[in-house]
């Protein structure tokens, strides 16, 4: 059932809660102008972006930019249909030079219409006005919000200089801990909170990330429609920045959502007799917002169309083998997650986690693939080097229709090939490859352990790790995929988010209402299996799956060695120190350790 934390019952009097959630005063002083200030998330949450998105200059250049980019992406794309003379760029039709007979050429000025013609083929298109006129109310829309957030920034960036005592040349000089301590040591020398209980760390993160919080436990618990088996292509996870972005809507932000401010669930979802209704009103706005993107799917996926081919066109041209690199997927973002992670904290770990996972996927070859690939590869190559040597020869034969286009999807060809023949002179370690990977992504399904050279982890694994052609691809479906999962996926999961909500929310006085795994309490969702046996109280269906509790208690102790966890946590971190010491006190010589280790298995394995 829904509980209120109750450490914190007693730090505010009755009357006061609202007043604690809503406000942030400042006494008199140098930041005097900061008070009443509502919604403490937004604050918060634009001071960490402020420092790690490297100042107000920043901010304002990366959103000028944005709205510029919409800008031309819009005009060039207007002006490619209704302004250009293909037939004349294309020479289908020859031009009349009989007014300049010396020229004998065609340029980029041919092939322009001239403003009157092109301004009748726009007003003649009836579609292509509707979406002018609908591409131009959404830029008005992101004007309004960029310069509503660059006021905001404006603000942050004086209260870091006057309260802070950051100048914003000094900024990059700042970690976020440290950013955090000044806000902390202003905090107890002038309460900034309304709440008289010192402000702590873990009060700020809570704040920062408290859907993030909420999201990643989902995930955790399977909650969320992103896992599916389907016909012929076995099990599949499809996440993308449009269905991430309407989920967010469903749950968080949207009319119909289950908080009904920034800090507080509805009343309702709190009530166990409600749920059912809930759930029904629940699934009733899932569906009605896939027809919603559904309609909308059109304009959704011209767009993605078009931006796509202006981002990757040209790298694609330059350097083919670009698709093939790898990324960590917007799944494996939430799935790797810690609980309390800020989102640049979470960058750098999965990014040094990067090139290990690049190595071990790389491990893997097909020996059919290799095969086919050295023989296509010569095929085409001998092609593209007959049609080089030619060019060499005699440029005219650039003239010659088509002939650009053979060599570059030749070299395509060429490189797509290469990069499925392995090196035949790297010697692999999957396991210890694995390992590695461990190290700095924290968390891997069990089942791994000693398969690490099977094709089935190497398939799990790309879920995670993907192709950035994958990537590319799952977003331009996502305008298709995305209705679908909301109308036919989420309702029968209705029922399950609303208990979610219900059963793993804590109120803490002074924050509002928070994700109760976000708390790190060992007592409440250990894992017994994770060191926390003895220190746990919580039945299987409360714990955190992967020991996601117990690795999010340590690294957050370990980013914010100042913070001062409560009891149940301080007693798990002691004993799991001193295991380590223990471990480290009886630990086997390195030669034992080489003999016996992943690394020997994997070096002396027939099938490694």
């Amino acid at each position: 059932e829904y509980r209120r934390l109750e450490e914190c019952e007693e730090d505010s009097p009755p009357g006061e809660e609202e007043e604690e959630q809503l406000l942030l005063h400042v006494t008199e002083g140098p930041t005097d102008s900061w008070h009443h200030i509502k919604d403490l998330d937004s604050f918060f949450t634009k001071i960490s972006w402020h420092s790690t998105r490297n100042g107000f200059a920043c901010v304002l250049l990366s959103d000028v930019l944005e709205l510029v980019q919409f800008l031309f992406v819009v005009t060039f794309s207007t002006f490619l249909l209704c302004c250009v003379d293909y037939d004349v760029l294309f020479a289908t039709r020859p031009l009349n030079h009989s007014h300049v007979p010396e020229r004998a050429k065609v340029t980029l000025p041919d092939a322009v219409l001239p403003a009157p013609q092109c301004a009748r083929r726009l007003r003649g298109s009836g579609w292509l006005l509707f979406l002018l006129v609908l591409g131009g109310a959404v830029w008005l829309c992101r004007l309004v919000t960029a310069l509503r957030r660059l006021v905001g920034y404006w603000e942050i960036r004086s209260f870091y200089i006057r309260a802070l005592g950051i100048p914003a040349e000094e900024l990059c000089n700042h970690s976020w801990q440290s950013v955090q301590a000044r806000l902390l040591a202003l905090q107890r020398r002038q309460p900034l909170c309304v709440p008289r209980r010192e402000l702590t760390e873990l009060d700020i993160h809570h704040r920062i990330l408290r859907f993030r919080n909420y999201t990643v436990a989902m995930v955790n618990k399977s909650l969320l429609p992103v896992r599916f088996r389907l016909p012929l292509l076995g099990p599949v996870v499809f996440l993308t920045r449009g269905l991430q972005f309407n989920l967010e809507l469903l749950l968080f932000r949207g009319p119909a959502a289950l908080f009904q401010n920034t800090w507080s669930l509805r009343p309702q979802v709190k009530r166990a007799g409600a749920r059912r209704a809930l759930a029904r009103g629940l699934a009733r706005a899932a569906v009605l917002l896939g027809v919603a993107n559904l309609a909308l799917c059109p304009c959704v996926l011209g767009w993605r169309l078009l931006l796509a081919f202006f981002s990757y066109a040209e790298g694609l041209k330059r350097a083919p083998g670009s698709l093939g690199a790898r990324r960590w997927s917007l799944y494996a973002r939430h799935y790797l997650r810690h609980f309390n992670e800020l989102g640049h904290e979470l960058q750098a770990r999965l990014g040094r986690g990067h090139a290990p996972a690049t190595k071990y996927m790389d491990s893997f070859s097909s020996p059919l693939l290799a095969v086919l690939a050295r023989h296509i590869g010569f095929f085409a190559g001998s092609v593209l080097a007959v049609l080089i040597v030619l060019t060499v020869y005699d440029e005219d034969v650039l003239t010659v229709q088509h002939i650009l286009t053979a060599i570059t999807l030749l070299g395509l060809v060429v490189t797509v090939a290469r990069s499925f023949i392995p090196d035949e002179h790297a010697v692999w370690c999957p396991e210890q490859l694995l390992q590695r990977v461990l190290a700095h992504v924290h968390y891997l399904p069990e089942h791994w352990q000693g398969r690490a050279g099977r094709a089935e982890t190497r398939a799990e694994m790309a879920q995670l790790f993907q192709y950035k052609a994958v990537f590319i691809l799952e977003e331009l479906l996502s305008p298709l995929v995305t209705p679908l999962i909301l109308i036919f996926a989420f309702p029968p999961r209705a029922l399950d988010i609303v208990d979610f909500f219900r059963n793993f929310t804590v109120e803490v006085a002074g924050v509002g209402d928070i994700c109760s795994f976000a708390q790190l309490d060992v007592r409440h969702h250990g894992n017994p299996q994770w060191l926390s046996e003895g220190h746990t109280e919580a039945p299987p269906e409360r714990q955190a799956e992967h020991g996601k509790t117990e690795l999010s208690l340590m690294r957050f102790a370990l980013s914010n060695p100042r913070w001062r966890p409560p009891p149940p946590a301080r007693r798990f971190l002691g004993h799991l120190q001193a295991q380590v010491t223990r471990d480290a006190a009886t630990a086997p010589p390195p030669r034992h350790l080489l003999a016996e280790g992943p690394l020997a298995a994997s070096l002396l394995s027939e099938d490694s």
